[in-house]
């Protein structure tokens, strides 16, 4: 069986949040102002649990490319 990922779109705020594993963490930038990563806070590693992207409607144009800084929970 594969892992859930839960996703969160919020329509009004045209916001999108995806997360790989509902753990206590925080977000932090990436390279992309859009893109934010979300990582846990009691690991080390800095493990990547989820994102968010804002303004989502501007990806109907263009798609967008991140690199991620943690590493993804698997």
């Amino acid at each position: 069986m594969g892992k859930e990922i839960k996703i969160w779109y919020d329509k009004e705020g045209d916001y999108l949040e995806v997360i790989f594993e509902r753990k206590e963490g925080y977000f932090r930038e990436t390279e992309n102002d859009a893109v934010m990563e979300k990582v846990e806070k009691v690991d080390r590693e800095g493990n990547t649990i989820g994102f968010s992207i804002l303004n989502v409607s501007a990806l109907k144009d263009k798609p967008i490319s991140v690199n991620l800084k943690g590493h993804l929970v698997s």
